[in-house]
């Protein structure tokens, strides 16, 4: 697949500044609801074109086909649905096709509902197809049982103002990022998703794509996260510092994607894809355990899903295997490359990183690169500790 443009995400109207002013004066009395920091973002994705061909939030037919066949009722692929949840006290004053204002924790309206309709959902039906098991162990089966609402609200959403954002000055839209794969010349470009700070093991893969591709796109997800993961903040300083040192810039991209962790591994992993492909990258990097969590999903469910659709637009580059760097071989290698034995091998593990960081210790310098480790042992609280 190469850039040409044709499938370029629309998204839903955003309005002027003035504009929005305007309209915010003449709807400062219609029904508001102040909505959670990640529900405000998923509206704001909506607009921005980065959930295409969503435009608005589920209805109901559309929940049932994605839970049922991945796909929305028109036959595109979408493996997730992006709902809104409220209250059933605050749903039932709601008529379908009034308008509604999405406020934040403050009351500061910043997106208009075009209310469709309103209905009750399974949230054990929703966990099971989503994330694949009920156990409340796992956190967006928590998120589902524990922190959403009885009913949600259906409809396309309108932005009155931009969303204020902590890490604004690396966000960039899906038609900005695609301008920027237009200015350099990318014919193919191949996109890294990422919740950690890098480490080796992500710097080998990522040159070996870049050794494939003509660019990189270093894509972090920023947004609600579970506790212990690293901050995002600390995240993006971590890659600025590394693409600094180690990588040759002209040939690669960072930049935020602003949306919530689902940790809903398969499923997780063709909705990044589809996302990075509205971003306008050809290919992805999908691994194994893309997007799981707790041991919920089997290594390689991530990529035999794949095998599901032959209509995503996004080609995935597998990488298989167990990575760690091998004293025996003296270089970085996986499971299914190297002969030598446990006692030879530094894993690349996440927890295992952080494990050391928690407890002052430095990571091997075969795992991670000086500089950023220097950087995460001067941040005060790399790590989340609570979540929205």
């Amino acid at each position: 697949m190469k850039l040409d443009g044709t499938d370029a995400p629309r998204g839903t109207r955003s309005r002027s500044e003035g504009e929005g002013t305007r309209i915010r004066s003449s709807v400062a009395n219609l029904p508001t609801i102040r909505l959670s920091r990640s529900t405000l973002q998923d509206a704001d994705n909506l607009v921005q074109g980065v959930f295409w061909p969503l435009t608005g939030f589920c209805t109901e037919e559309e929940v049932e086909t994605i839970l049922g066949r991945m796909r929305l009722p028109d036959g595109a692929p979408w493996p997730i649905p992006i709902v809104l949840s409220v209250s059933r006290e605050v749903a039932d004053p709601l008529e379908a096709g009034e308008r509604v204002l999405l406020a934040d924790s403050g009351g500061t309206p910043y997106f208009l509902l075009h209310l469709r309709e309103k209905y009750a959902w399974h949230r054990r039906r929703y966990a099971a197809a989503v994330y694949g098991t009920t156990d409340e162990r796992h956190p967006g089966v928590a998120e589902v049982f524990h922190r959403m609402g009885e009913i949600l609200l259906a409809g396309p959403v309108e932005r009155l103002s931009p969303l204020p954002h902590p890490l604004a000055p690396h966000l960039r839209s899906p038609a900005e990022i695609r301008e920027e794969i237009a200015r350099r010349g990318f014919r193919t470009v191949v996109a890294f998703q990422t919740r950690n700070v890098p480490h080796l093991g992500h710097e080998h893969l990522q040159k070996t794509a870049l050794g494939l591709f003509d660019g990189l796109l270093i894509h972090p997800l920023v947004g609600r996260k579970k506790v212990g993961d690293f901050q995002d903040r600390l995240i993006l300083e971590a890659y600025e510092v590394l693409i600094r040192h180690y990588f040759q810039r002209r040939n690669v991209i960072l930049a935020a994607l602003p949306t919530a962790m689902r940790y809903a591994g398969p499923r997780e992993a063709v909705f990044h894809a589809l996302i990075r492909k509205n971003y306008g990258c050809t290919h992805i990097v999908i691994g194994r355990d893309h997007a799981g969590v707790g041991g919920f999903y089997p290594p390689e469910a991530a990529i035999e899903i794949f095998e599901t659709f032959d209509d995503l637009g996004v080609t995935p580059l597998f990488i298989r295997g167990d990575f760690f760097h091998c004293k025996g071989c003296g270089r970085i290698e996986s499971d299914r490359t190297c002969p030598h034995g446990e006692t030879e091998r530094i894993p690349f593990s996440g927890t295992r990183i952080r494990t050391l960081i928690s407890e002052g210790k430095v990571p091997e310098p075969e795992i991670m690169r000086p500089e950023v480790y220097r950087l995460i042992a001067a941040t005060p609280h790399p790590f989340v500790t609570d979540q929205e």
